[in-house]
């Protein structure tokens, strides 16, 4: 039996994992490594290997986009991806607890190095089974990114392939299996013809 892709989740979800994410030992950092999924599409392994310099500028201060690099994205195709108003919170917070660093990882470990991207992989994984999520994954947020992004193109004139930059996808036909159909959107839809 084929694997089934990862759950896409709604916005209740991701409200829940949030509130979850608060009573972790590590709730800023958490914060962050959920945020950089969701609302950036990040892989665990990208989460992992970001440091500080991929998202500050020159004077130390955030910018408006993390720059993925070729060292950490799949297959060495980078990306910069512009970074949401929650993310950059959370970003802010984050940097502002760890002492404002200009390098090192984002997201440490206990020892104050980077995370693993299968320490990733198993927080989502503890996270999904606390809160009974079946069918989710480390990669659900990323699933969650590409298709809301997918879902609001025709609010601003935007085609799939910004969502396959932004994914970091070589081809737009991977891009198109991780977007989710809606049925209740195709029975509109069948009904308007």
């Amino acid at each position: 039996m084929p694997r089934q892709p990862a759950k896409v989740l709604e916005d209740g979800d991701l409200r829940r994992l949030l509130k979850a994410i608060a009573l972790t030992r590590h709730p800023a950092r958490n914060r962050v490594i959920v945020l950089l999924s969701f609302h950036a599409g990040l892989r665990a392994c990208e989460i992992a290997g970001l440091t500080w310099p991929m998202v500050l500028g020159p004077t130390g201060k955030l910018t408006n986009t993390l720059a993925v690099t070729m060292g950490i994205a799949k297959g060495g195709r980078s990306r910069c991806i512009p970074i949401s108003p929650n993310l950059r919170d959370a970003l802010r917070a984050l940097h502002r607890l760890e002492g404002r660093p200009v390098d090192g990882p984002v997201v440490c470990s206990e020892r104050r190095g980077h995370m693993t991207a299968r320490s990733i992989v198993n927080l989502f994984s503890a996270l999904y089974a606390q809160l009974g999520f079946e069918g989710c994954s480390s990669h659900s947020g990323r699933r969650t990114f590409i298709t809301r992004a997918a879902r609001l193109l025709p609010k601003i004139n935007g085609s799939l392939r910004d969502v396959q930059e932004l994914a970091g996808h070589s081809a737009l036909s991977t891009t198109e299996r991780y977007i989710q159909g809606d049925r209740a959107i195709q029975r509109k839809l069948v009904n308007l013809i």
